[in-house]
């Protein structure tokens, strides 16, 4: 095998300070490789050599601070190559789905950071979408760079990692850059190794589609399946394209009938990139394990088919991620998906299990932490245009978290720790939020909830609140709530109802979709709860 550097290195690479710094490639067997770092002026900064003994080869320079204009130049046998521009700051991976993916220039802040005076401080390498490897898939990850702010391509970075290294870079004052590592639509399975779903009976449900639907096929024939699919959907969406111009907001339904069904994602093959493992292999592993600080990650609305398996499978993938890098302690920042539902769908109440399985995480798995997104879903559409808010609750967590540089106070989200029924009323008492809470108004998501229930048929009563109550028949009604307790201490809230007299059960926002009323101090929004169930 020829000796090959991994495509993540190239010039204008940012480099982890503070941390033993990973460069690794392939081929070199046997053979000796040595990088170094140097300064503008061609001085040795670090530097360091080891012999491959296999297909792979890795050589670790000792931690640096933060420094700009250096060269990293890697000698391999009967070979140099030189990378310039390089940066040591900090560098964090951006995972998961298409609200991560999402687009600067598509977002509602992308137009004015467009327009902005290209700054210095923070920098992108997208790992290349193709889920298959073949010759091209080499080819075009040989084309794959890092880019600074003055690129095109900065139109086509994700929005909330752009928005979140920009923060990062005023605060920290060190260049900050961000690996994006995202693909639209994608399951957490496919961010993971097939042997790590295999290996837990449940998890193997993600499999057995795929394994069913493939079974007896050649490669050949998957491949080739996949293809005539791949061609036949490109036509499709250029036709719903068209078909949208002239008539916005047509019904889904109504849209297939004029042009045809819509078969996306696709063939449940080998070829197929929302397959199980498929991007762990063919975008994660190409970037492992390059020394980052952590990662930031928004993902879950591809696994609302089997929310009742999402905290296994998630904490799966974060712990198969902190393998991959060898270091179990490397944060991770994630999102807690936003309210939403279509305009025609049921309320099945499962987004509120996806986002219930993503607090558990964060307060069950070490070094993680999440960022609510609730308050930030937009009507009828699973992409909110407006990232920039997102990404800066990220940012705060990073700071907090990461860094040390800032408090939890300031950084989390009020949640629930204590619910106690007295008197027939129900004392809630929370975490994060000693200087109380901040009621607001929504009115327009209040409205929306009316109108996608009348949709169903269904009655919202005149007393209708995000904040519910039950008794032990865990028949839940409205519930009055009040600021406070007879306890008199700011971070509780005073359920009653009615209907309730001898209240055991307590839910707040247990709607997909709902509005988002209640805040603390910090500005972030209270996370949904239930007391009437565990995952």
């Amino acid at each position: 095998m020829a000796f090959s550097i991994a495509a993540v290195f190239s010039d204008n690479c940012v480099l982890q300070r503070e941390k033993p710094i990973s460069v690794f490639g392939t081929g070199a067997e046997c053979g000796k490789v040595t990088v170094a770092l140097k300064d503008g002026s061609g001085a040795v900064v670090s530097q360091n050599s080891a012999k491959s003994t296999g297909e792979k080869w890795i050589v670790t320079l000792p931690p640096l601070p933060a420094m700009e204009n250096l060269t990293l130049c890697i000698s391999g046998p009967e070979s140099e190559t030189v990378f310039k521009n390089v940066a040591i700051g900090e560098v964090w991976l951006a995972g998961g789905q298409s609200n991560m993916e999402f687009e600067l220039h598509n977002c509602t802040e992308g137009p004015d950071a467009m327009k902005k005076e290209p700054g210095k401080s923070v920098r992108f390498y997208y790992t290349q979408k193709n889920a298959w490897k073949d010759d091209k898939f080499f080819e075009d990850e040989k084309n794959t760079c890092w880019e600074t702010e003055d690129s095109k391509g900065k139109a086509a970075w994700s929005a909330v990692g752009y928005f979140f290294a920009e923060q990062l870079a005023k605060d920290l004052g060190v260049t900050v850059g961000i690996i994006g590592c995202n693909w639209g639509g994608t399951s957490a399975s496919s961010w993971m190794s097939t042997d790590r779903l295999a290996r837990d009976k449940e998890l193997h449900e993600y499999l057995d589609t795929y394994e069913r639907e493939s079974a007896g096929k050649s490669v050949e024939e998957q491949c080739r399946e996949y293809l005539e699919y791949e061609a036949y959907h490109n036509e499709w969406q250029k036709k719903y394209d068209d078909l949208v111009k002239v008539q916005p907001g047509i019904n889904w339904n109504d849209a297939q009938k004029i042009i045809g069904v819509c078969r996306y994602p696709g063939p449940k093959n080998c070829r197929n990139p929302y397959r199980p493992g498929a991007l762990w292999d063919c975008m994660i592993q190409r970037v492992a394990p390059y020394t980052i600080k952590g990662f930031i990650y928004y993902q879950g609305e591809s696994d609302d088919h089997l929310p009742h398996l999402y905290y296994r499978l998630f904490r799966e993938m974060i712990d198969q991620w902190r393998c991959d890098w060898k270091d179990d302690t490397l944060p991770f920042l994630f999102v807690q998906l936003p309210e939403h539902r279509n305009r025609m769908d049921k309320d099945t109440k499962n987004w509120c299990l996806i986002r219930e399985a993503q607090e558990k995480i964060a307060s069950t798995i070490a070094n993680t932490a999440l960022a609510p997104a609730l308050g930030l879903g937009a009507y009828d559409d699973i992409h909110p245009k407006s990232k920039k808010e997102i990404a800066l609750r990220l940012e705060k967590l990073a700071l907090s978290e990461a860094y040390g540089l800032s408090t939890k106070k300031a950084s989390f989200a009020p949640r629930l720790s204590n619910a106690l029924s007295c008197d027939g009323k129900m004392i809630l008492t929370f975490r994060y939020a000693d200087e109380g809470f901040v009621f607001r108004e929504d009115n327009e998501r209040l409205e929306h909830y009316k109108y996608m229930e009348d949709i169903q048929h269904n009655t919202v009563s005149k007393d209708f609140s995000v904040f519910e109550l039950a008794g032990s028949d865990k028949v839940f009604h409205p519930a009055k709530c009040t600021p406070g307790s007879a306890l008199g201490k700011m971070n509780t809230l005073t359920l009653e109802s009615p209907e309730v007299p001898e209240p055991v059960y307590a839910r707040y926002a247990w709607f997909n979709y709902c509005p988002v009323t209640v805040f603390g101090r910090n500005g972030l929004p209270l996370l949904p709860f239930r007391t009437d169930g565990d995952l």
